[in-house]
């Protein structure tokens, strides 16, 4: 029998809501360093690069463990459409504001953007977790190790494969990253063997940590615009 999509895990919300909550704190260090308060160096310290990238992968994984959910509600075409619709237009409104922000580096193809195309291409293989796992196998090693100048531009650059990291404050191709959200998928399915049992924990976590998790689109899309309006009136 399939399992009804609307019902809440509380474990994967609670999951979902520490993401966010690393999401807000390392925004909010980068913030600082917006602002000159500090002078870490998010793009060369190994520590901060490793951040991101756990980051970026929890929400990816995420994302791929929802869409496993997903798949089992007995409404999930019309469901799955909505939910790609809902953060392409995210990931728009992210493009428009990074640009009245920062002209010259916004953000073309960050991780919403990432996460709608990878939906659309994960489609055929939510119900085929073994093959979405060797799929995003072959997409993350595709994208940490392959490289040519012919995608050095922003007409090719979202699909990966750039010889370096472009000027925008968020760079999320499909390769790698596409990878992780089918390595998610795969996962989704192993999780709902047992029923969630594996993140039954996490349910008792915080009733706030939760809440973020439920509403974590929400939470993206403004928390950067509070931060900064926040420190830029405690710095003026």
């Amino acid at each position: 029998m399939k399992r009804n999509a609307t019902v809440r895990i509380a474990g994967l919300d609670a999951l979902r809501g520490i993401a966010i909550v690393a999401m807000v704190v390392y925004h909010f260090c980068f913030d600082l360093r917006y602002f000159r308060l500090t002078r870490w160096d998010f793009e060369h310290d190994p520590v901060w690069l490793t951040a991101r990238a756990a980051i970026l992968s929890s929400f990816l994984l995420i994302a791929g463990i929802s869409a496993a959910l997903a798949h089992r509600d007995p409404r999930a075409d019309a469901r799955w459409a909505r939910h790609v619709v809902v953060i392409a237009g995210a990931a728009a409104v992210v493009t428009a504001a990074s640009l009245m922000m920062f002209p010259r580096s916004f953000i073309w193809f960050g991780v919403l953007h990432a996460i709608a195309v990878s939906l659309i291409v994960a489609r055929p293989l939510t119900a085929r977790p073994r093959a979405a796992a060797l799929a995003g196998v072959v997409i993350i090693v595709a994208g940490v190790t392959l490289s040519s100048p012919l995608f050095d531009n922003r007409g090719l650059g979202w699909v990966g494969f750039m010889t370096h990291k472009p000027v925008t404050e968020d760079y999320v191709p499909v390769f790698p990253w596409t990878g992780v959200l089918l390595l998610g998928i795969a996962a989704g399915h192993a999780l709902a063997q047992n029923g969630f049992a594996l993140l039954a924990p996490l349910g008792r976590a915080p009733r706030a940590l939760r809440f973020l998790g439920r509403h974590s689109l929400a939470v993206y899309l403004v928390h950067q615009p509070l931060l900064l309006g926040a420190l830029q009136i405690i710095v003026r």
